[in-house]
């Protein structure tokens, strides 16, 4: 299980990248009108963790990447378990 520090520290970590990313227009050019994500991945001296932001105007797209993120995490984490 995390520590509570270091959760604190990956969700800081994110903030702050989004924070960034969200200042800087350039990060949005040439976006798609409908969906568009980001990802952003870091680490520190324990482990690696990532994010994914997406927004899309239709509420399925967003619904189908996390159901595609949920089965390959259920899939990898057995295999990684054994």
């Amino acid at each position: 299980m995390i520590e509570q520090t270091d959760a604190k520290k990956v969700v800081e970590v994110i903030g702050n990248n989004l924070i960034g990313v969200s200042h800087d227009s350039s990060s949005f050019a040439k976006l798609p009108d409908s969906f568009w994500g980001y990802f952003a991945r870091g680490h520190d001296k324990k482990g690696t963790f990532g994010v994914i932001v997406t927004y899309s105007e239709e509420g399925k797209d967003v619904d189908e990447l996390i159901k595609m993120y949920e089965e390959w995490a259920a899939k990898n984490k057995t295999k990684n378990s054994e």
